[in-house]
């Protein structure tokens, strides 16, 4: 059986995803169904100017990085070699934040960049005739078993649904937080006071966007070991539409109340809930930490 050819693009980017990619620990199993006839960094059968000079078959489309009708690749337009191959692959998929929303780059002096489909959560038209076969994941960089899961699906026909931002719900419905160890000192209030601390919630105090970021680093661990917010560390957000933000390590908040409120709950629910939280004591938790 033919294997499924890949060509991986990369516009302006720092190749964190295509790192990522290499960390996926069944990647020989995977290599022997999939075929990159372009990788930036894995070894392939062609070179970056063989793939623009040249009409090459492929049948998934993969691209990193922000999107700019200014940036070029061996001094061709990036979106000219998207287009190439955009017409004649089975699907696109968007690799990482900068590639989906435009990302670190587009805060940092690329202004200008893009993502494929979406200008942070506001959609462009680029390439909008090209959504309907785009597949998109966030991710700063991108967990290498969510790629690998989506181009398995694709090979074996199965239908994924997306969300608005052409990500799958499989792995996109839900937050960060959902499967996080510290679910419980969530719930009581009770925030961790130390960076690398097994016990505490870091979302009160110190910036984590666990609770509003739809990913599934704690239900699918990194390298299936472990995830930030359970090494102690708060989530970053880095899978939203306007990652990054400011002040990663300490909550933004108005009048003491988070600027930010986990998905689904209102200010009003917020508030009634923190104020029935506060009339408990749980001492076994406040032991833990201190």
């Amino acid at each position: 059986m033919s294997k499924i050819k890949l060509l991986w693009l990369t516009s302006i980017a720092c190749n964190g995803n295509a790192h990522s990619f290499l960390n996926y620990n069944e990647l020989e199993v995977f290599l022997d169904n999939f075929e990159f006839i372009y990788h930036p960094i894995i070894e392939s059968d062609y070179c970056l100017e063989d793939i623009i000079q040249k009409d090459l078959d492929c049948d998934i489309l993969l691209i990193e990085g922000a999107i700019s009708s200014e940036y070029k690749k061996a001094n061709e337009p990036i979106i000219n070699i998207i287009n190439k191959y955009a017409s004649k692959v089975k699907k696109i998929i968007t690799v990482g934040t900068c590639a989906t929303f435009g990302g670190i780059f587009k805060h940092s002096g690329y202004s200008y960049a893009t993502g494929f489909h979406f200008n942070e959560d506001k959609p462009t038209f680029l390439f909008s005739s090209l959504k309907e076969k785009t597949i998109s994941i966030s991710g700063c960089p991108i967990q290498p078993q969510i790629l690998a899961n989506i181009l398995y699906s694709i090979k074996n026909d199965i239908d994924l649904k997306l969300d608005q931002f052409n990500r799958p719900k499989e792995y996109f419905n839900y937050t960060v937080h959902n499967g996080c160890t510290r679910n419980e000192y969530f719930e009581y209030k009770i925030d961790n006071h130390k960076f690398g601390a097994k016990e505490g919630c870091m979302f009160y105090d110190h910036g984590c966007a666990a609770p509003y970021t739809q990913g599934s680093c704690n239900k699918i661990l990194w390298n299936d070991v472990n995830s930030k917010t359970r090494n102690g560390e708060p989530c970053h957000g880095c899978t939203d539409p306007d990652f990054p933000q400011d002040d990663f390590f300490k909550t933004k908040k108005h009048m003491g109340i988070p600027a930010n409120l986990p998905v689904g709950v209102g200010k009003r629910a917020y508030l009634t809930l923190a104020g029935v939280t506060k009339a408990f004591k749980i001492k076994r938790l406040e032991e833990d930490l201190f």
